[in-house]
């Protein structure tokens, strides 16, 4: 049976916008289960951003409850989210952000050693992360202008998920790369999430939409789609191509 470990009722956020209000998400209620690979698409403006900052609480919704088992994060303090955020959550985005003082290798660990204080071990994990996704012991002493887009976009990779949060959250985490870049980071995922890790990742590409496990379609802040994939299969492309193509097409993709 499918737990849940993360859960919305009635999420609503809205935004001034030259004194008037637009409401970005309306009335959602959603249940993200644990080990899955939940994709959100929809067209621009839809509120995917929204929502994925509001359930990761990087942002605070103006109604509703989030709540992360028996907790509701829509009530925490913002030094509250923050104790909680390094607890539980891992990001990667577009922008990898990458200190560009630090070689990879730091850059792994500084935020790393704010939640585990056991600096032996965590080098020692994120020398083995790092090795895992392509990045060998050379290339963990690179500063990141040395990096490709695809390479700094792994070590964010590896950066959010060091200190085993429950949920990786990820916002178009191929949008600024190449294709073979961008297939290398999106059998990363794969792999983490086969290897037990939730991963929600907002998206407007079909090939990464692809990967996921389940594909929530957003319009106009409300869910209007709700697709089961099933796991990722090399050897079940075309099926599975077609029906997420069959899906989007009747979102009006």
């Amino acid at each position: 049976m499918a737990v849940s470990i993360l859960k919305t009722e009635k999420l609503c956020k809205s935004f001034s916008n030259g004194g008037n209000m637009q409401h970005v998400i309306k009335n959602l209620d959603l249940d993200i289960y644990e080990g899955d690979f939940t994709i959100i698409m929809g067209a621009s403006g839809s509120g995917k951003s929204t929502l994925l900052y509001a359930l990761s609480g990087m942002d605070k919704p103006s109604m509703g409850k989030i709540f992360w088992g028996e907790t509701d994060i829509s009530e925490c303090s913002n030094d509250q989210l923050a104790v909680f955020r390094r607890g539980n959550c891992g990001f990667v985005f577009q922008s990898v952000h990458l200190l560009e003082n630090q070689t990879v290798l730091d850059n792994v660990l500084t935020g790393a050693l704010i939640v585990q204080k056991n600096s032996k071990e965590l080098v020692k994990r994120a020398k083995e992360l790092l090795t895992r996704v392509g990045l060998d012991e050379e290339d963990q002493k690179k500063y990141p202008n040395q990096l490709s887009g695809g390479e700094a976009q792994r070590v964010g990779i590896v950066r959010a998920i060091i200190n085993n949060p429950k949920i990786v959250f990820a916002d178009e985490p191929t949008g600024a790369l190449n294709s073979a870049s961008s297939k290398e980071v999106l059998d990363i995922f794969t792999d983490i999430n086969k290897n037990g890790q939730s991963v929600v990742m907002v998206t407007h590409d079909f090939k990464t939409a692809l990967r996921g496990n389940r594909v929530i379609f957003l319009r106009d802040g409300g869910i209007v789609g709700d697709l089961n994939l099933g796991t990722f299969d090399e050897e079940d492309t075309k099926n599975r191509r077609d029906r997420l193509s069959n899906f989007l097409e009747e979102m009006g993709w």
